[in-house]
């Protein structure tokens, strides 16, 4: 009987490797990565704030911010339009990414902005994480992608935005700056 049993079995184990999923992919290729973009963030003086990071999803891309050196409490944290941090006020990243040319904040019902994220809160060691998701967004596909002619850039402001007044609620100065880049 179990002579039975085993010789039944022997077929199946020997078909199971010829039923596995099978990897069409040139060998040593890798699988496609999701496009991204990242950035490392710096104060004005040229010291580490942190980093970003954006990576493309089907539903929008995924935005994670990781800070360090920042004062205590809430910041704002903004994608803007233009890929450039000249110190010490980096208004040359311009202003928010807003590609449908509406109104900035949550709140404000004319709003929002792409680049409108949540604030972020530093603890009393000056370090603070962000996660959003900007919905129907793309990195270089579409109408209005993230990385443009003139690229984007991730700002941390000074104070906490108040999510609907425009043009970047009352945010205060920069006080970081990061310039997006693909990869």
């Amino acid at each position: 009987m179990k002579i039975a049993v085993i010789a039944l079995a022997l077929p199946m184990v020997l078909l199971l490797p010829a039923c596995a999923a099978t990897d069409n992919r040139a060998p040593g290729s890798a699988a496609a990565a999701a496009p991204g973009a990242q950035a490392s963030l710096l104060a004005a003086d040229g010291s580490a704030r942190g980093d970003a990071k954006v990576t493309q999803a089907a539903d929008g891309l995924h935005v994670l911010v990781r800070a360090q050196g920042l004062t205590p409490g809430m910041h704002a944290v903004h994608i803007h339009t233009t890929g450039n941090c000249t110190p010490p006020d980096f208004t040359s990243a311009g202003s928010h990414w807003n590609p449908a040319g509406r109104k900035h904040g949550r709140d404000n019902p004319d709003g929002m902005h792409m680049g409108d994220m949540p604030n972020m809160i530093a603890g009393a060691d000056g370090s603070g994480e962000m996660e959003y998701v900007i919905h129907d967004a793309a990195i270089r596909e579409g109408a209005a992608p993230l990385l443009d002619a003139d690229g984007a850039a991730v700002v941390i402001h000074a104070q906490a935005d108040d999510n609907k007044s425009d043009p970047a609620g009352n945010a205060g100065g920069r006080v970081a700056c990061g310039v997006l880049s693909a990869g």
